[in-house]
């Protein structure tokens, strides 16, 4: 008889909605956690029906199952870092903000406005909710255009990413990540900078010639969130974030019409390398 060997991964938690072609949402963020090394829960706020092309419909769940899948896991599961995608509306907004008073981890937001394609997944009405939600942030991580909408100011300067970052630590994040892939001003290189109450931090690097960046948001923040629950500091946890997202986009996936992030991706960032 065999007995079996019991394991303890870290565990991290994505309230987000789905991507039913898999490059994005909570399928992007579950398959980030499980090649980082974690155990990765879900709470399901809404469905979309998308592909490579384009997003065609969604459908939102009630608050009430919403918050009764959070509970579920909260209950029973020991959650090391929450990451935020797509909430959709203010009702889910406001009620994943209220679920989280009940936890007092790492909490990463990604505030998924519009997809890839153009399609807009946020209602215009939650961004108010929104401003509230980022209390609970341990990191926001916008793009250049969810930063422009969200604060007025486009972030291709020193000036404007203060402007911004004051903005949001007024509502009460603790750091903010301005993803640089929309800044067409950088060139050939991308910055990514992170900002703190302390201070900032650049990573740079070359840009990729591609189009082929479905899910890498999702995928970025999800990634990060994975590396927090297996005890990073913030800055360690967004540099391996931002290397594991470059390295699936280095390698897509030819999956469908215009293809995905790899979330599958070998060769410079192992799982062994990852648990050093």
């Amino acid at each position: 008889m065999i007995r079996p060997d019991p394991q303890t991964p870290p565990y991290a938690l994505t309230i987000a909605s789905g991507d039913s072609g898999g490059g994005a949402g909570i399928q992007a963020d579950l398959k980030t956690m499980t090649r980082l090394g974690v155990y990765g829960g879900s709470v399901i706020v809404g469905v979309t029906s998308q592909n490579t092309r384009g997003v065609r419909s969604t459908h939102v769940l009630p608050s009430e199952e919403i918050r009764a899948q959070f509970d579920a896991v909260h209950d029973d599961f020991d959650i090391g870092a929450v990451k935020l995608g797509m909430l959709a509306t203010a009702d889910a907004v406001r009620t994943v903000d209220d679920c989280l008073d009940a936890y007092d981890g790492a909490v990463v937001i990604d505030p998924v406005m519009v997809a890839a394609s153009g399609d807009r997944l946020l209602e215009l009405d939650a961004i108010d909710a929104y401003t509230d939600l980022f209390a609970q942030a341990t990191l926001v991580t916008p793009n250049a255009d969810e930063t422009e909408e969200l604060t007025g100011e486009w972030p291709d300067s020193d000036d404007a990413r203060d402007a911004a970052a004051s903005q949001f630590f007024e509502w009460g994040a603790d750091a903010v990540l301005f993803k640089g892939g929309h800044v067409a001003e950088n060139g050939d290189e991308i910055r990514d900078i992170l900002v703190t109450q302390d201070g900032s931090q650049t990573f740079a690097s070359p840009r990729i010639d591609t189009e082929t960046t479905h899910g890498s948001g999702c995928t970025l923040s999800s990634a990060i969130a994975a590396r927090l629950a297996r005890g990073d500091d913030l800055s360690t946890a967004v540099e391996r974030g931002i290397s594991f997202v470059r390295a699936a986009i280095e390698r897509p996936a030819a999956v469908g019409e215009n293809g995905s992030v790899n979330h599958l991706v070998d060769g410079e960032l192992t799982i062994e390398e990852f648990d050093n």
